[in-house]
């Protein structure tokens, strides 16, 4: 059975290019460049790349690119945009829990929430770092954002605080605290003008998870900032407010 991000992304290429979040790529861009020191030897590796948004700004600054996607929809747009903008990034269509690539990568990004942490159980999760990771050069950069975890914790506490006055009792929430899961229903129309309606099921993780997950991966240095939509920086300290995360891990 298909899963509801890959409904999701069947016929919806257009409609996610205007999606607000989608609007940050050239402030994005502009911070990978300076964590890889503008450096036009690092290949780079995009993983849930979408319709290629960062691969093809990365591209027209010089950089061998790579972006990779489970959905066949979304990397057709991404090949016409490389087209229409005169670059030749390389588009395949992977799974990020299992692409293999003989090449290996000295800078991998997975931004707005790229493949993790959409998967079904953690395991699949892990398993997308574990890949990107075996694809690494010695010394290479992994810069990812992901859905911050102590965003709904806290609101989801404090909201119950104010309406029972204690937290001794069920939280009755799409966001389950047990599993750290947030269940909803997304309503939004396709590329052809259809509606559909999703039941999404997205894994939060704290900082605590993410820092563990790439140490036991071999990652030695790990940076966790909190993630402004086209405004990474690195003097941005994670808050409970903040409802992404960005994770730099060398």
């Amino acid at each position: 059975m298909n899963q509801w991000y890959t409904q999701l992304f069947e016929n919806f290429a257009n409609s996610y290019e205007r999606e607000d979040f989608t609007q940050g790529t050239l402030g994005e861009v502009d911070f990978i460049e300076q964590e890889i020191r503008h450096n036009k030897t690092v290949r780079i590796l995009d993983v849930g790349c979408g319709t290629g948004r960062h691969s093809i700004e990365l591209a027209k600054r010089g950089y061998l690119v790579t972006g990779i996607d489970l959905s066949a929809n979304m990397l057709a747009k991404a090949r016409k945009n490389a087209k229409a903008a005169g670059v030749s990034p390389i588009f395949k269509r992977r799974d990020a829990r299992t692409f293999r690539f003989r090449e290996k990568f000295g800078l991998c990004v997975m931004l707005c929430e790229g493949s993790f942490p959409l998967m079904e159980t953690d395991e699949m999760n892990f398993q997308i770092l574990k890949n990107i990771r075996k694809s690494m050069l010695p010394g290479g950069k992994l810069i990812f954002t992901t859905l911050n975890g102590l965003f709904p914790l806290f609101h989801s506490v404090k909201d119950f605080i104010n309406e029972h006055g204690s937290p001794s009792q069920s939280l009755v929430n799409n966001f389950d605290l047990m599993t750290f899961r947030d269940h909803s229903v997304y309503e939004v129309i396709d590329d052809d003008g259809n509606p559909l309606k999703l039941n999404c099921n997205e894994r939060y993780y704290v900082p605590s998870e993410i820092r563990w997950m790439l140490q036991s991966l071999g990652f030695s240095k790990i940076d966790i900032f909190g993630c402004k939509l086209g405004a990474y920086s690195r003097n941005d300290v994670l808050r409970t407010d903040d409802y992404e995360m960005l994770v730099i891990a060398e």
